[in-house]
């Protein structure tokens, strides 16, 4: 076993571990309300659960790491497109270099020994 690999288990470890004494340390019911009371009533929607404060706490940096993530994949899309357009360029350049190899008609062959072999371009 390697030691970045054993110190990434051990990192995780510690994590799990952070985590589960962080649950046990806020086991009180909370009530998650959808809407304020006060304005419940112009709304007419009164909504309301209640959760251990560990999984409301939890939740939340659930929700914060998965909109950080649509945001940076929403932000990198120009990157992606220019990325497939160069790719497609390179593709391009690569089948007319192909193309123009096969045309001398010496495709394994240096260009200056070809020209010394005779069957390369004319001057």
């Amino acid at each position: 076993m390697t030691i970045l690999r054993m110190l990434k288990y051990l990192f995780l470890i510690m994590v799990a571990v952070a985590l589960v004494l962080m649950a046990m340390a806020n086991r009180e019911t909370v009530v998650v309300e959808m809407v304020p009371e006060a304005l419940a009533g112009w709304f007419g929607v009164q909504y309301s659960v209640e959760l251990p404060l560990f999984l409301v706490i939890l939740g939340g940096v659930t929700v914060g790491i998965l909109v950080g993530f649509v945001w940076e994949w929403l932000r990198e899309h120009r990157h992606r497109a220019d990325a497939r357009t160069h790719k497609r360029a390179a593709q391009a350049l690569e089948r007319e270099v192909k193309t123009l190899k096969g045309a001398t008609g010496h495709d394994a062959k240096d260009d200056i020994l070809a020209l010394v072999d005779g069957t390369g371009p004319a001057r």
